[in-house]
């Protein structure tokens, strides 16, 4: 089978008022911004609990043990003297909440069960239990209605396990209560029935909670770098490093260096100074080394280690160069996706707040995409596309390509081709289930016995992010795929 893919710049010239990849080797602590705590996954017939890492972009997926939540100081709130919320103690009584509805200066921990395929477990859910909590106080999750009614999910202080049963594709938030400041492991195990029979279970998984300061958990502030690959890098794939500081603070002052096999020191790359650093892989870099410094001001906090790049030959018969067009054997016919060089730039216009004033949207159209199938067999194909490593500015502020969705179009092809328009990919945040363009995304197909011909592809874009993301223009690729 052999993929043919285009990568399309969509340069989003707009102006916001006011962010399945292997696990990450690196420790970190997450204080701020969005992480799916509990990330359900079943592989290769096994049931596992992850953490999704939302507060870095692109999103790294990391083993529970390897993470520290740190419930900051200022969660601090009293109990609201209302008879329904009764269950979290006394009014007036001190707790740390991480609430229900995202805080940009609080970690926003939710559970989900969106990488899940429908068909696999019985009633089509799994179970989430809370079966222990080890620390200096009580701990209770619970959400709310539109009415401000509140709902139990786990409560320690009545007994343990708390089991939750949530629907395979569920993306949920709830309040996060703790009572006392300290350091906190909390147990939580998946089960499910599978559909022919039989039950999974991912057993205990610890989660370590930091209630106030870390110190109370201990450690010091740390710098490391996320996103370089293990494997090889193809010539013209795009590296994007992510600088993590463990904990979170308000330092934003970066500097990158490289070092090249010949070099003996680190050199500066001039101009590299936010929390991101992306670059194009070519077969001149490889072996090179790349590091990252955190300053306050003029003084270094903290220096990562060293990530290697590591990037392969170029396939026999090509150069180094990214082809935006890729052809079959043409003994066999040839399947080609490919981008007008008048339409590669798409740019947005500037972002307005939403009908609701809970998002900055902007609206425009992807523009032709041209799909060339000369295949006598008639396979057919599917169309896709993806912003996998999200949006950036050159001073390092970044969001997710799962807050661009699309809904596409067919603007011509044959007569007999029997092209079909792929589904609405609705933004991140819009509706529940849907993840944009941070995953991929169906733009068309052909069935089998059809195809044959050459169709233009189209989509309206949609970009819906929350108000609370940092004003800039931000650039992401969209790279798309026919295979």
């Amino acid at each position: 089978m052999r993929v043919t893919s285009a990568a399309l710049g969509l340069a989003l010239v707009t102006t916001l008022i006011g962010a399945t990849s292997a696990l990450a080797a690196d420790t970190a602590v997450l204080s701020k911004g969005h992480t799916d705590a509990v990330d359900v996954h079943y592989e290769g017939g096994a049931l596992k609990l992850k953490v999704k890492d939302d507060t870095v972009s692109p999103a790294v997926v990391r083993d529970p043990a390897d993470v520290t939540f740190q419930v900051l100081p200022t969660a601090e709130t009293t109990v609201p003297d209302l008879p329904a919320f009764s269950f979290l103690g006394a009014p007036g009584r001190k707790i740390w909440m991480l609430p229900q509805v995202q805080d940009p200066a609080l970690l926003w921990p939710g559970w989900n069960t969106g990488h899940l395929d429908s068909g696999v477990f019985a009633g089509d859910k799994v179970s989430i239990s809370l079966v222990g909590v080890d620390g200096p106080g009580d701990v209770t999750l619970f959400d709310t209605n539109s009415l401000g009614t509140p709902s139990i999910k786990f409560r320690s202080n009545d007994g343990l396990p708390d089991k939750l049963d949530v629907p395979v594709h569920t993306h949920a938030h709830a309040g996060w209560v703790f009572s006392a400041v300290g350091t906190y492991t909390l147990t939580f195990q998946a089960d499910a029935t599978l559909a022919g029979g039989g039950t999974v279970s991912t057993g205990p998984v610890d989660y370590k909670f930091v209630v106030g300061d870390l110190q109370a958990g201990g450690g010091d502030l740390s710098l490391t770098v996320s996103g370089m690959s293990d494997g090889e890098y193809q010539p013209g794939d795009t590296v994007t490093l992510q600088a993590v500081q463990s904990p979170q603070g308000p330092l934003t002052r970066y500097q990158w260096f490289s070092k090249k096999p010949s070099e003996a020191e680190f050199t500066p790359i001039s101009g590299e100074t936010g929390a991101s650093y992306g670059f194009t892989a070519t077969r001149a870099l490889n072996g090179n080394q790349y590091a990252v410094k955190l300053y306050d001001g003029e003084k270094v906090v903290a220096t990562s280690t060293e990530v290697w790049l590591w990037v392969a030959f170029p396939p026999e018969g090509s150069n180094a160069a990214k082809s935006v067009t890729a052809t079959i054997n043409t003994a066999d016919g040839a399947l080609v996706i490919s981008v007008d060089p008048a339409h590669r730039t798409v740019a947005l216009p500037a972002a307005t707040l939403s009908a609701s004033g809970d998002r900055w949207e902007s609206n425009g159209a992807l523009q032709p995409v041209t799909v060339t199938d000369t295949r006598a067999a008639k396979p057919g194909w599917t169309a896709s596309g993806q912003v996998a490593d999200g949006f950036r500015t050159t001073d390092g502020k970044t969001f997710s390509g799962s807050y661009l969705g699309w809904t596409p179009s067919i603007t011509t092809q044959g007569t007999q081709q029997g092209v079909v328009a792929g589904p609405v990919s609705a933004p991140y945040g819009t509706v529940q289930t849907q993840t944009g363009l941070g995953g991929s995304a169906v733009l068309a197909t052909a069935p089998h016995g059809k195809g044959l011909g050459t169709a233009q592809l189209d989509a309206a874009l949609k970009l819906s992010v929350p108000t609370d993301t940092a004003a800039g223009t931000y650039t992401g690729t969209l790279t798309l795929t026919a295979i």
